[in-house]
């Protein structure tokens, strides 16, 4: 445990949906949802608005509805995500070589080994110009936590939410924890805080009262031993800098059970692509394909083929991918489909282009003979493959919240599609409310488009932080507090 609070936790206020509201005017202040619209969807974020309504994230997107039945619902944008989340993780590499992001809206800072902060008063500079540095660049608002632990500082964060900073001075941590739920430490979740409860302990006082010796008779030595320095506010585990990703993978939960084998084989096609264009912008190969299929009772399947060496070559992972699905039976549907590379490097097997390439010729040349009775399968007997219905295809082409350009009205973003319609108010970050129009789904003046930047010209950090300008409080800020 440090003697000052220089560890800094850095969480973005309901990040998806502040970003959607930040990108389109006419949402501001208004409940928003952002996560899978099907009936199989679910709650990535939920806007503070929307949370007044019960919404909240990894809810299914039909009990949302039902709650928030007036909130606009919005397919993610994660290409915009990012570029936020790579600016706010910008701001703060500039803080300290020691940052340890846990996902693209939430990090810990080191300021100690970064230099900026060695008590709790730079501290607090240091957590207020944060806050200011990223609503000047992003137009979003993240909340800081500031204390001598990662555990404390993520509590902090918590506490401070939204738009706030909260920083815990070293030697309160005993009296600031004792009250809260025993769900508060990291590594309690439902079934372990069950477990607590039925053994009496429901606050993290009672932990701490119960000594080491019980909770090691509960939960084992490892977690019992871990989960009792924790209720006393011990926790000195270091922030780690960026670890490098041990695997990428994509995967599509479908809104009705695939039952056709042509569409299946096309849905794991298209995910392997997308699964390399996550490999290729991580600027990393790899050497095992992964296929995860859940089927239609729920049982999960998942099957692996290790390569000669590293690839990112997308005919390579979908060849793999599609030998893979021939071992599995899918006869009685598919809910889900996800395909994955593990065994991650920074280099690719050259080989491996010159064997996709000899794979792919194959089929070829089987395909220009005339096949006989029974050969490539009996797709004569199963009939035509499943057809997409025109709403599933607009769905596809327009996902509701997601960026398009008219050549006329110029930017928008999809309300909406159906009947052969799509709906788009034309806005912009910084322009008014715009007006809604709406045009045939195959409008030849109409394009997909990519978002636009939340900030057009953002303030200018490069010097930061000797430079930055003096801590202000923006509109709705709870400002900086310190507990107790």
């Amino acid at each position: 445990m440090r003697a000052a609070p220089t560890i800094l936790h850095l969480d973005m206020d309901a990040f998806y949906a502040s970003a959607e509201q930040a990108a389109k005017p006419s949402l501001r202040g208004k409940p928003v949802v952002v996560g899978g619209l099907g009936p199989r969807g679910v709650v990535a974020t939920a806007s503070y608005e929307a949370r007044r309504f019960g919404v909240h994230s990894a809810m299914p997107t039909a009990q949302a509805r039902r709650l928030a039945p007036n909130a606009a619902y919005l397919v993610p944008r994660f290409m915009l995500y990012r570029t936020v989340s790579d600016q706010v993780m910008e701001l703060l590499g500039r803080l300290s070589p020691l940052v340890e992001p846990l996902s693209l809206d939430e990090a810990f800072v080191d300021l100690e080994a970064g230099g900026v902060a060695d008590d709790s008063a730079s501290a607090r500079v240091v957590g207020e110009q944060l806050r200011d540095a990223i609503r000047a660049v992003t137009g979003l608002t993240g909340s800081v936590g500031l204390a001598g632990s990662k555990m404390l500082a993520k509590i902090a964060s918590e506490e401070a939410k939204p738009n706030g900073l909260l920083l815990i001075e070293p030697g309160t941590e005993r009296e600031l924890l004792a009250p809260m739920s025993v769900r508060i430490l990291p590594g309690v979740g439902p079934a372990t805080g069950d477990h607590l409860r039925r053994a009496g302990m429901t606050t993290v006082d009672d932990l701490a009262e119960a000594g080491e010796a019980e909770l090691v008779r509960l939960l084992g030595k490892a977690h019992g031993v871990s989960l009792h320095r924790m209720a006393l506010g011990y926790d000195n585990r270091p922030v780690v800098a960026e670890r490098d990703a041990k695997s990428v993978s994509v995967e599509d939960t479908f809104d009705m059970d695939l039952h056709d084998r042509v569409r299946v084989r096309t849905e794991v096609d298209r995910l392997a692509d997308r699964c390399v264009q996550r490999l290729r912008a991580a600027e990393r190969s790899g050497r095992t394909v992964v296929l995860k299929v859940r089927r239609y009772d729920f049982s999960t399947l998942t099957r692996s083929e290790t390569l000669r060496g590293p690839t990112d070559d997308p005919g390579v992972v979908r060849e793999a991918a599609a030998r893979l699905l021939e071992a599995v039976d899918t006869t009685g549907g598919v809910r889900l489909l996800g395909v994955g590379v593990t065994g991650l490097a920074d280099y690719t097997q050259e080989d491996l282009f010159a064997q996709a390439a000899g794979e792919r010729a194959a089929p070829d040349d089987l395909a220009a003979e005339d096949p006989g009775p029974g050969e490539h399968g009996d797709e004569s007997a199963a009939g035509a493959p499943e057809q997409e219905t025109p709403e599933q295809l607009a769905a596809r082409r327009w996902p509701a919240g997601h960026d398009v350009r008219h050549d006329t009205y110029g930017h928008g973003w999809v309300q909406g599609s159906g009947v052969g319609r799509v709906t788009v108010r034309f806005e912009e970050p910084e322009s008014p409310p715009g007006r809604v129009r709406t045009f045939r789904i195959d409008d030849p003046e109409l394009w997909p488009a990519d978002p636009l930047p939340l900030v057009r010209d953002p303030v200018d950090y490069s010097s930061w932080p000797a430079s930055l300008p003096k801590s202000r409080s923006g509109p709705g800020s709870s400002g900086g507090e310190s507990r107790p």
